[in-house]
């Protein structure tokens, strides 16, 4: 099942956007009432779908890091109002989607492979979703907004109840700004009491929701907050040594887990990567290098590709070079955050360097 998946996808991924252009044609017309739950424009549902899909495939053959992901997937999808029904209609469309761009290469056995793993897939998701007590989303109010810089932005929020993730994990926002038009952020902060979520974000080109929220949110705004996601975490009892690669406010999952380590006296040992193009990318450095005063298990390394002769210790180039400049890191677990460009190049110079693919982990969602 997994080699003819794995073949027949290899066909359809260079036609991809097509693919789910049609995907989307065909689920919206055996299923009208679905379309409704997307925004109007599709261009940012369509590539995170690329990215679900890529990222199921990755794992098909992992069912113990697979099925966890699959459901938080589905805890997450309840936001949406989605039902058995609407899996029932996805996986239809989802099929004729492959089939269609698989050209010669989908036979009647693709046929069942595709079949029984979309099956595997709904029915993680779905029992997640029934067996969730938590509610879909949680009510959350803007009670602070601060620009650092005219693309980067701290809100401050404070839910209702708290949420209940764990340092590193990331949830879906949906804002008045920008309604329907759900994005994932990684809390910045670890997990508080009084319901308090810091979130750091960037205003990226092109980026309908992140310019929103950068350059227009206000206290008092009411955000919709979806079940926590991610597998970005430390357990500070059992992990082995940790190297952290951070760029620009992909600092924010890393700041959150040391953080909550810096509560304790001992710690596996945190080495972090912070980067940037420029010393302006490293917003928090400062911060983060007063918590390495007072926390002999963490070392900070700034890195940036120009002007690295104006900040104190750093180092120049781009984070994968710098990474692995230093060696493979084969004994650390190694957490990647930052943009899609950033992970996919730190990854492949990972990689070659020597890390092992298992040691490395990073979240298949980014903003925008």
């Amino acid at each position: 099942m997994v080699r003819l998946i794995r073949e027949s996808w290899a066909v359809v991924e260079p036609q991809a956007e097509e693919a789910t252009r049609y995907f989307y044609s065909i689920l919206f017309s055996i299923s009208p009432q679905t379309r409704e739950m997307f925004p109007i424009n599709l261009e940012t549902q369509r590539n995170r779908l690329l990215r679900a899909l890529a990222h199921f495939i990755q794992m098909v053959d992992r069912p113990d890091e697979l099925l966890p992901f699959l459901h938080q997937l589905g805890r997450d999808h309840r936001k949406f109002g989605v039902v058995t029904s609407h899996y029932e209609a996805v996986g239809t469309a989802l099929l004729a989607a492959i089939k269609k761009y698989s050209g010669d290469a989908w036979t009647p056995q693709v046929e069942r492979a595709w079949a029984e793993a979309y099956t595997v897939m709904a029915s993680a998701m779905t029992e997640a979703a029934s067996n969730d007590p938590g509610p879909a989303w949680y009510n959350g109010e803007v009670i602070d907004h601060q620009r650092l810089s005219w693309d980067i932005a701290v809100i401050r929020i404070r839910t209702e109840y708290p949420v209940p993730y764990a340092p590193g994990q990331y949830v879906s926002v949906e804002t008045p700004q920008r309604p329907r038009l759900w994005r994932y952020l990684s809390p910045a902060n670890a997990p508080d009491e009084d319901g308090l979520l810091e979130f750091h974000v960037r205003a990226v080109q092109g980026g309908w929701v992140s310019r929103a929220l950068v350059h227009h949110t206000r206290p008092g705004d009411q955000w919709r907050i979806g079940a926590p996601m991610g597998r970005m975490t430390v357990d500070r009892e059992n992990s082995p040594d940790v190297l952290m690669i951070a760029g620009g406010t992909g600092l924010a999952p890393m700041r959150a887990i040391i953080q909550d380590l810096a509560q304790y006296g001992t710690n596996p040992n945190v080495h972090l990567f912070y980067g940037g193009r420029t010393p302006e990318d490293l917003y928090d450095l400062e911060a983060m290098q007063q918590v390495m005063v007072s926390n002999p298990w963490l070392t900070v390394t700034p890195v940036v590709e120009t002007g690295a002769d104006t900040v104190y210790g750093a180092e120049s180039g781009t984070l994968a070079e710098a990474v692995t400049k230093h060696g493979a890191w084969e004994d650390r677990d190694v957490l990647v955050s930052g943009s899609p460009e950033m992970i996919r190049a730190t990854i492949s110079r990972l990689l070659v360097a020597g890390t092992p693919l298992d040691h490395i982990r990073y979240d298949p969602f980014t903003t925008d």
